[in-house]
């Protein structure tokens, strides 16, 4: 479903991303692993369009992203959840979730809605609540709604755990497993390599710019480098 080859990726004159590669299979979760500045946000945003490559290929469904505009990338079926949630914390649940349709006109909004609201109840119940007052774990299920209603094919998530307590954490992973098994790919930046591994299919650890391992997720998992660098073992 996506493909990225031998990207190259620039902030002024720091090298982010040197000649990454990796590929996302249709109804897979796959996790990308790696340290604070490995470049794992960098590669997300590159190929929701918000940043540009120097050199390389990113092709969804086998067509080229190359040069189409960050909104435009959505409208090719990707949605990105970004690191912080970035929710409009001043426009109510509603209108967040409705935020993340602003491109669609066809007639499948409302199902769409009502399908976030069957995910995360909690978002119902908070439906005329102002955003930035909701909790933390509020917070997150609300921007992956928000992607959610932009009814994409691939959802990339950028560490949905990232200040969560452990019984949300729990929670959204459970619920980011539903969503893949409801059809939506998914490519998962997560810290939380052990959560992450235990639903994913496959992963990707990121080392300085550069892929360092691939394997099946229950191949990371065993492999004793992953295991003490971010299994704490």
């Amino acid at each position: 479903m996506l493909r990225i080859d031998d990207l190259h990726v620039y902030y002024g004159e720091i090298h982010a991303l040197k000649g990454v590669g990796l590929e996302v299979c249709r109804g897979e979760i796959v996790a990308l692993l790696g340290n604070n500045g490995a470049g794992k946000t960098t590669t997300l945003k590159t190929i929701s369009g918000l940043l540009s490559p120097r050199r390389g290929h990113i092709t969804l469904e086998e067509r080229s992203l190359a040069g189409v505009a960050a909104h435009d990338v959505v409208l090719r079926g990707v949605a990105h959840v970004p690191e912080g949630r970035r929710i409009f914390n001043r426009l109510t649940v509603r209108e967040n979730l409705t935020m993340g349709a602003y491109l669609r006109t066809d007639d499948g909004i409302e199902p769409d809605l009502e399908r976030v609201f069957t995910l995360f109840p909690r978002l119902k119940e908070r439906i005329g609540q102002v955003a930035g007052t909701l909790s933390g774990g509020e917070q997150q299920m609300l921007a992956i709604g928000r992607a959610l209603m932009a009814s994409p094919r691939l959802l990339l998530l950028d560490e949905p755990s990232m200040g969560l307590a452990p019984v949300l954490v729990e929670q959204i992973f459970a619920t980011i497993r539903e969503i893949n098994q409801q059809g939506t790919t998914i490519l998962l930046v997560e810290q939380n390599a052990a959560m992450a591994l235990e639903i994913a299919h496959r992963g990707y650890v990121l080392e300085t710019g550069v892929i360092a391992l691939t394997g099946s997720a229950a191949e990371l998992g065993e492999n004793a480098d992953v295991r003490r660098a971010y299994l704490g073992e």
